[in-house]
């Protein structure tokens, strides 16, 4: 009888202990580049399974064409506020995968506000519309050793483009894409 009750009580706890939920960290820090520029962020946690990204960094692009000579880079600031649902984590804990960072798989509304602060630019006199944007996204990000991060996502969304500010006759509205791939470090 005592080798019975011991047993079940063995199996109880072992329940017990599975049962846990995985839950996002409360907050991580980090850095990010992609294929065109570089990203400061932050990841606190609202609940056990959102995080509200924040983040400040610098967009880049690569532009040409017929209006000018050659091929021009630039690089403009950019403030991101994200809520990213980590839907998976339960699933990776059972599966005895790592959730440390934040790994997992996540929506999020990617919000980002451009602001024409500054531009980095191999050509001079360029500006940079103040821009909003609001694009609902898809992705992943998991971890590389203890402090590196790879991270991709994509989707589509709207873009509202403040062109009355710039002296143009009307503010402009379009698609937005965020398609990203970027490695990071995490402090």
């Amino acid at each position: 009888m005592k080798k019975i009750l011991i047993t079940v009580i063995f199996c109880g706890l072992t329940l017990i202990v599975k049962a846990q939920d995985a839950s996002v960290e409360q907050s991580t820090y980090g850095i990010q580049t992609g294929v065109i520029g570089i990203w400061l962020h932050n990841e606190t946690k609202l609940s056990e399974q959102i995080a509200l990204r924040s983040e400040l960094g610098l967009d880049s692009g690569i532009f040409g064409g017929s209006i000018y000579d050659g091929t021009g880079f630039i690089m403009t600031p950019v403030i991101t506020l994200e809520p990213r649902w980590y839907y998976n984590l339960d699933k990776r804990v059972s599966k005895s995968k790592n959730i440390e960072g934040n790994s997992g798989n996540f929506v999020s509304l990617k919000t980002s506000y451009n602001p024409d602060w500054f531009v980095i630019s191999n050509y001079d006199n360029l500006r940079v519309i103040n821009q909003v944007s609001i694009v609902p996204t898809w992705g992943i990000k998991r971890n590389i050793g203890n402090n590196f991060t790879y991270e991709t996502g994509m989707g589509i969304g709207y873009r509202y483009i403040f062109a009355q500010n710039a002296g143009y006759l009307k503010n402009e509205s379009e698609a937005a894409v965020n398609l990203h791939l970027r490695i990071g470090y995490r402090f």
